[in-house]
């Protein structure tokens, strides 16, 4: 009988030991799949820590202060601080609790966690200098039992108070990023951090990472949409500033247009009424792009408005705007300007320029290029600068053009420049076509379009025709 046992025994044992091993299998795959939901449940919680740090408390600061406290949850410590490694120096920029790893003895500073933060956020550590500075060079993750006992923490005036200390560095790619440190506080009674909470905080410094790659993000959103809003206020601003219309003023015809390069238009123009019988056309190139051209350019425009009710001669407004653009601007600031002063009761056009373009004159199918000597606006004092001036005779059929460099100096894919000789045919040509001033400006600059491979400069023409019969 004995034998016949033996025998079942044998038999049964491969398919009891199958069983066995799948079983145990399966009890391992529950526990990890428990494992993972549990890590999951704790990046899930951390998560919406983190997203609720950014909207209830002080937006960046708010979500590394939440997540210095989830480490500290964790792990039990009493304190908790993180630092981010920029520029060659660890600072802090999250903190949880009465972290003592400050070099100010100044009780005060725990009263309230604006105080600490403050503090702390002004220490700079440098790598190799302390316990932390150790850790950024060795980027070694250390558990130190007995803080107080260690001479790596001497150089804190309350180092004698300290209890148990851990840090872990953070590294992406290989590179250090920043360290995270707990704390206990020797004078409670609290034991030393285990080798658990070691674990722990090192586990914990992936999900301090990922705050820290979170944060970046949201810093650099936070940038873009900050400078959208400061592009779309001076795109606001811009607009306000071009003229709503064209002014119509008897056989003189006055057509402007002009397109940016970037988001905002560093180029101008205006039209200033002087009295009944002068209009002043204005066409302005500031150094630069974006906004800094976009101010400068609102500047010049408001200095030019409030020199016309004392205007007296084109060259002393000149001078004028000079002597108040060098005395508000940068001396690395400057703008180029282009003036036509219209005369309607005696046809005549005055034409003076302030280091700009020149203007082109189209007249019984011949060309001029009239170009009076006179230096860009805010480079020179006003005991320096002057501007010379041409007084013509606007005769019947009459077509001038005023235009930037954005449009001569526009480059193909050769960089080769569409040049002045180039925008002078083009213009040339659509006067002989003629049309409506519109239709005009379309073909001069559909010529420059064509040419050029890619915009890198603003863009501005403006046409004055006198319409009368020749």
């Amino acid at each position: 009988m004995a034998w016949i046992i033996v025998i079942l025994v044998l038999m049964l044992l491969p398919m009891f030991l199958t069983a066995l091993h799948f079983w145990n299998k399966s009890v391992d795959l529950a526990k990890r799949l428990d494992d993972a939901n549990e890590r999951r449940r704790e990046i899930t919680n951390f998560l919406i820590r983190f997203s609720t740090g950014l909207q209830e408390e002080d937006g960046v600061e708010g979500a590394m202060h939440a997540a210095a406290r989830h480490v500290a949850e964790q792990t039990d410590a009493e304190a908790v601080a993180i630092y981010e490694f920029h520029d060659g120096e660890l600072r802090v920029v999250g903190v949880c609790g009465a972290y003592p790893l400050v070099h100010v003895a100044n009780k005060m500073i725990f009263a309230r966690h604006h105080y600490l933060f403050e503090t702390l956020r002004r220490e700079k550590i440098e790598p190799g200098h302390g316990f932390l500075g150790g850790i950024a060079v060795t980027r070694q993750p250390e558990l130190v039992p007995d803080a107080s006992a260690d001479p790596r923490f001497t150089e804190y005036p309350d180092y004698t108070g300290f209890g148990s200390v851990m840090a872990i560095p953070l590294l992406r790619d290989g590179i250090l990023v920043g360290v995270v440190c707990a704390a206990t506080n020797s004078k409670r009674p609290t034991s030393p951090f285990s080798q658990a909470q070691f674990e722990r905080l090192r586990l914990l410094s992936g999900q301090v990472l990922m705050v820290q790659n979170l944060v970046h993000v949201y810093s650099e959103i936070s940038r873009r949409e900050r400078i959208d809003q400061e592009l779309e206020f001076a795109r606001h601003l811009q607009l306000s500033l071009l003229p709503p219309a064209f002014p119509s003023w008897d056989q003189f015809s006055i057509n402007a247009y002009t397109r940016s390069a970037k988001e905002v238009n560093g180029d101008f123009y205006d039209f200033v009424e002087i009295d009944e019988d002068r209009l002043l056309v204005l066409i302005g190139d500031a150094c630069g792009k974006g906004i800094p051209a976009c101010m400068l350019t609102a500047m010049t425009r408001s200095f030019a408005r409030s020199l016309a009710d004392n205007f007296t001669t084109l060259s002393n407004f000149l001078r004028d705007v000079n002597a108040k653009l060098h005395r508000d601007t940068d001396a690395d600031r400057f703008i180029t300007l282009g003036c036509c002063l219209l005369d309607r009761r005696n046809s005549l056009i005055e034409f003076g320029r302030a280091g700009h373009t020149d203007l082109i004159s189209y007249v019984h199918e011949h060309i001029r290029q009239i170009s009076p000597d006179g230096t860009a606006l805010g480079i020179l004092p006003e005991d320096i600068a002057s501007y010379d001036t041409i007084c013509l005779a606007f005769e019947p059929g009459t077509t001038l053009m005023m235009f930037s460099d954005g449009l001569s100096e526009a480059l193909n894919k050769d960089a080769e420049e569409f040049g002045v000789e180039r925008l002078v045919a083009a213009f040339r040509h659509s006067c002989e076509i003629g049309g409506t001033p519109q239709a005009m400006m379309d073909r001069i600059l559909k010529s420059v379009a064509d040419f050029e491979a890619e915009q890198n400069d603003d863009q501005t023409i403006v046409l004055i025709r006198h319409t009368g019969k020749e």
